[in-house]
């Protein structure tokens, strides 16, 4: 005989025969219980002043939005300075340093990108360099990098 488990009942089948009429309903209730994730993943380093000029918009300082939270996008999101005015959210998920990330998310708006910033970042590679402001508003300053989600709005 073989004995198999059949998905989400916890009961065993003799006939090695997975029972439909309860495959069905544990497939629906994954499919809608579990959605999908429209983050993407990836590293984040941060950046002071001075911020001028950037790669997006030169030397112009209304660029910057008034709460100073922005980024640089590194290579993975530029996309040829298509991502200049994007908006992301983004959340701490880890560091290598214990107790880095701090609860919340932040807005930053692209105005840079990584690769060129004239202020060197405190990691470099990073998916996203973002303002001291922003990274302080989701992680400790003494963390170099963080690791992120993050989505685009």
């Amino acid at each position: 005989m073989i004995y198999t488990s059949l998905p989400c009942s916890g009961q065993a089948s003799t006939t090695g025969m997975m029972n439909k009429s309860i495959l069905i309903p544990c497939l629906l209730s994954f499919l809608f219980l579990s959605p999908p994730s429209l983050a993407d993943v990836g590293t984040a380093a941060s950046y002071g002043p001075p911020y001028l000029p950037t790669a997006c918009y030169g030397s112009d300082e209304s660029q910057f939005p008034p709460n100073n939270l922005f980024a640089a996008a590194g290579d993975a999101i530029w996309d040829n300075d298509a991502s200049c005015g994007r908006q992301y959210l983004v959340r701490c998920l880890s560091s290598a340093t214990p107790g880095a990330c701090t609860d919340g998310t932040v807005q930053v708006t692209v105005v840079d990108y990584a690769p060129s910033l004239v202020s060197a970042p405190s990691a470099v590679g990073a998916t996203m360099v973002l303002s001291e402001t922003a990274y302080g508003m989701i992680s400790q300053s003494s963390a170099n990098e963080i690791n992120i989600e993050f989505t685009q709005v």
